[in-house]
C-alpha cells in the first residue's frame, strides 16, 4: 500500500509510513532530505511513461545520510514500454540523480522479499492521473 505524496505537478501533503530505530513515525513529503521539484519529476516520468514512481529506503528514515546514502526508487511503467526501452533503462538512474540531487537507485522490479519489506513505506511523488 503506497500512500500518494504528489501527482501530475501538483504537490499534495503525502504520508508514508516508515520504520526506522524501532518506532513508526510518519514522513510527509516536507519533510524530506532531499528537494522533489514536481515539475521536474512529472516530466521526467511523463518522456519515459512512468506512471508511478515512489520512494522507499534510508530517505525516509532518520539514517539517510545526504553524502553518503542513495536514493532507492521504485518505478512503475505504462504496460509494455519496458520492452521497448532497451539500454536507454540503464540510464534513468543517472539521469532522475541530475534531477533530485543525489546518487539514485532506480528500480523496476523488486526482489518479492524485498518488495513485501518496503510495500507499506513506499512514499509515492509522482503518479499518473
Amino acid at each position: 500500500m503506497s500512500r500518494r505524496a504528489g501527482g501530475d505537478c501538483a504537490p499534495e501533503s503525502g504520508v508514508a509510513e516508515s520504520f526506522g530505530f524501532g518506532e513508526n513515525h510518519l514522513m510527509r513529503i516536507a519533510e524530506l532530505p532531499i528537494v522533489i521539484d514536481h515539475e521536474r519529476i512529472g516530466d521526467f516520468c511523463r518522456q519515459r511513461a512512468i506512471r508511478k514512481l515512489s520512494l522507499f529506503g534510508s530517505v525516509l528514515r532518520e539514517d539517510f545520510d545526504p553524502e553518503r546514502s542513495d536514493v532507492d526508487v521504485l518505478a512503475e511503467f505504462e504496460p509494455g514500454v519496458l520492452q521497448r526501452v532497451g539500454w536507454n533503462y540503464f540510464g534513468y538512474g543517472e539521469e532522475l540523480g541530475r534531477v533530485v540531487g543525489h546518487k539514485v537507485d532506480f528500480c523496476s522490479r523488486l526482489h518479492p522479499l524485498i518488495q513485501k519489506r518496503v510495500q507499506d513505506e513506499l512514499l509515492t511523488i509522482y503518479e499518473r492521473p
